[in-house]
Order: structure tokens, then C-alpha cells, then sequence
């Protein structure tokens, strides 16, 4: 098992990274914990990401992930151009990680994502026992040489306390780009509290086939009560039956 107290390194995976506004406010704000709070739009965000081979990682080897979770008021990345987080869900295909993340507080389960291209769509997809859960479908093009790199600060809980973490990365997003839709595809699973609103609004979002990322060595104890905070800018909304599958926008 690897130390969780050590840093690992991840370059140059295949990620999409995106916001959304929920259809259930209410639940979305029940997943939050004492001592943190949602935006008061309870926006959600997603990450899908694939690392390809064992070279592009520090001590991971090759693997892919899924992470879910509520964006938080009066808890920023450095910066203040990011909000922090809490995760939610948390699905990786390696045991190896899972057993990292697990030991710093991420609600750390095993499955698979994967990420298909082709003609200039992408299709992403999370199973939790075999079982798909989330399904995104964007239009994505060419990465060119824009670059967006910052800072992600990231909430978690061990033996009662939380934890945060605040994680760099750079990424080479595509352009064009479009979310067309998000599915959740099983009622029965909890991360069906999360999903959008229809039609669906997007305030923040990239793809990229290249996004490096680092886990930080250390997690500090958050001790602060949040506060609230403004909602961000306008956000995009796609219209109710933009997918190609005919799919409402948010389901």
C-alpha cells in the first residue's frame, strides 16, 4: 500500500472536468457536512479522467477515475478563482488508489471510467459494480495552445475531523467545446441525488487530453466555519434536447 502521506505526481491524463446546476437542491445540500456549505446555487461538479499507462504517474500506475461532489461558499482554492469542494463519490479501477485515497478521508469505491472520441464527440462513462451510474456526451476539438492551469482545493473526513488539500494542475483544453448532456443512469445509486437540472446549466467546464495534477504530500485540518459566498458568473444553459441521442440535457 502506498504511504498517503507522500505525494504522487499524474501527467498527461485524458480528463473532463465540468459544473453543473443540480435538479434537487435540497438533497445536494443534505450530502454536505457540518462545518462546510454549499454555493447557494449548490452547483456539483464531475471529473472523468483516464491515465493510459503506468509512465505517466509517480507511484499510481495506469488507471482511471471518477470524482463527484458539491462546491462549497467561503472555502477557495488559492486564488479565489475556484471553489473548494466536498466529494461525494469517489470510483477508481485501481485497488492501489483506492487504498490511498481511502486513507485520506475520499469516499473511495472501486469501478471504471472510460473516455471514447470519435469524429469530434466524446462519450464518458462511470460503472459502480458493473453497473453504469453517469454517462456525459460532449462535442470536443482540437487542443491547441491555450493552457489552464491553477489550483483545486478538495474536502474529505477522517476519525472525525476534515480534512483539506489543495491539489495544482495544468491543463491543455480542447476548442471547440460543448456539454450535450448528462445522464444518471440508476435511481437507485446515491449519486442520483446529484443530477442536473433540465435543461441543463453549465457554469464551468473543460476537456483536455492532456491534464497533469499533483496529490499533495500533507492535508490540514479545517477548522473555519463557511460562509456565504456570491453566485459566480452567468452560466450556460444547454437547451433541453441538444444531445444527438435525443436525450434531455439533464436526466
Amino acid at each position: 500500500m502506498l504511504d498517503p502521506a507522500l505525494p504522487q505526481l499524474v501527467v498527461n491524463s485524458r480528463a473532463l472536468f465540468f459544473s453543473w446546476l443540480p435538479a434537487d437542491h435540497d438533497a445536494v445540500a443534505a450530502l454536505v457536512p457540518a462545518g462546510l456549505a454549499p454555493r447557494p446555487d449548490r452547483q456539483v461538479f464531475l471529473n472523468q479522467y483516464v491515465v493510459d499507462d503506468e509512465s505517466q504517474t509517480s507511484g499510481f500506475g495506469a488507471y482511471s477515475l471518477t470524482y463527484i461532489g458539491v462546491s462549497l461558499s467561503g472555502a477557495d482554492a488559492p486564488g479565489g478563482n475556484s471553489p473548494g469542494g466536498w466529494w461525494t463519490t469517489y470510483v477508481t479501477s485501481s485497488e492501489r488508489v483506492r487504498a490511498y485515497a481511502a486513507a485520506r478521508g475520499a469516499p473511495a469505491v472501486l469501478g471504471r471510467t472510460t473516455i471514447e472520441t470519435e469524429r469530434g464527440y466524446l462519450v464518458a462513462q462511470t460503472e459502480i459494480g458493473g453497473i453504469p451510474v453517469i454517462r456525459a456526451r460532449c462535442q470536443v476539438g482540437e487542443a491547441g495552445r491555450a493552457i489552464s492551469s491553477g489550483h483545486h482545493r478538495y474536502f474529505t473526513a477522517r476519525h472525525g475531523e476534515l480534512l483539506s488539500a489543495v491539489y495544482p494542475y495544468v491543463a491543455e483544453p480542447v476548442d471547440p467545446f460543448v456539454i450535450e448532456s448528462v445522464e444518471f443512469l440508476d435511481p437507485t445509486h446515491p449519486t442520483y441525488a446529484l443530477r442536473p437540472e433540465n435543461p441543463l446549466t453549465i457554469p464551468y467546464g473543460f476537456y483536455s487530453p492532456r491534464v497533469s495534477f499533483a496529490y499533495p504530500g500533507g492535508l490540514s485540518v479545517h477548522k473555519g466555519a463557511a460562509v456565504p459566498a456570491q453566485v459566480g458568473p452567468a452560466a450556460h444553459q444547454v437547451p433541453a434536447r441538444r444531445a444527438r441521442s435525443g436525450l434531455p440535457s439533464g436526466s
